[in-house]
């Protein structure tokens, strides 16, 4: 077995690309109001929040009970040498966080960026490590949906406006409902494998049989949203993009459908539909923002 190989997986690449989509999102709606005017703190707070969702994904690993294999058919040996890496690498990046997150103090950043990144820090620890370790307990994608869609852009948006303005809720609402739709989605592969260790997750708690329409639910109502937005003063030129995706997000919610009524099962095929729904969604309107 490749050692660094499942470090590298571990790591959730897709989660760490989400965060960073996100996070430019928040600057990008500084840049679109005139006042993203500092391109060192924009640096700086993109790495704590690379480091310190690489440090909670390794951590929500780590923490997985003894009896629960890290990879197919490792050796007791290579389960303790990846425990112990999976251990150092993300107090090494936890050190790193926070000699940053002085910095930010040391610079005078403002009070509401400090405020959402501390909401960041506890609700990744709360995610990753126990006892409340919501990963396992039924709550884990509703802390990643709001994680990503919510607190990490208005971070972001803090670090350089010092303030929060309403168009962050007006897309990090929707965002949340699409970014739980793509949690949710994540969970079905590996249905059967959670129920074997009984892993709390969204899906196991309330049963495909519900999770199918709860998921096309926060798909119609992130675009239900989307579609309001020009009724409360948001020009249509920000807006009207994002449903450029909404063919994809149908037929994710078709392919859906069709595995309730008992089709074979493509889930690497689904995986990417999800994938491509949150993730040209976000880029669409990052792009949008900065280029407008």
């Amino acid at each position: 077995m490749s050692r660094l190989k499942p470090l590298l997986t571990f790591s959730n690449p897709p989660l760490l690309a989400l965060a960073v989509l996100t996070y430019a999102l928040g600057a990008g709606i500084a840049r679109y109001l005139g006042r993203a005017n500092n391109p060192l703190l924009f640096g700086l707070g993109f790495i704590w929040i690379l480091l310190l969702f690489l440090a909670m994904s390794l951590l929500t690993i780590y923490f997985r009970p003894h009896n629960e294999p890290l990879v197919k058919g490792e050796t007791i040996k290579e389960q303790n040498w990846l425990r112990a890496a999976l251990f150092q690498v993300s107090i090494a990046a936890l050190g790193i966080a926070a000699l940053l997150f002085v910095t930010f103090l040391q610079m005078g950043v403002s009070p509401p960026a400090i405020f959402y990144a501390v909401l960041i820090f506890l609700t990744a620890l709360i995610y990753a490590l126990p006892p409340l370790r919501s990963a396992t307990n039924g709550f884990g994608e509703l802390a990643l949906a709001v994680l990503i869609a919510l607190l990490i852009p208005a971070f972001s948006l803090s670090l350089q406006m010092g303030e929060i303005h309403r168009l962050l809720g007006a897309f990090s609402f929707p965002l949340v409902a699409l970014s739980l739709a793509y949690f949710l989605v994540l969970d079905f592969p590996t249905y059967k494998e959670d129920r074997k260790y009984e892993r709390g997750n969204l899906l196991f708690r309330i049963g495909w049989q519900r999770a199918i329409p709860l998921h096309h639910i926060l798909i119609l109502t992130a675009y239900f949203l989307f579609a309001t937005m020009p009724q409360f003063g948001f020009p249509w030129a920000i807006i009207g993009p994002v449903f450029l995706v909404m063919p994809f997000a149908l037929f994710e919610i078709y392919w859906m459908q069709e595995i309730a009524s008992g089709s074979n099962p493509n889930w690497r095929f689904l995986k990417i539909i999800a994938t491509t729904v949150i993730g040209l969604t976000l880029y669409i309107i990052t792009f949008t923002l900065w280029t407008r």
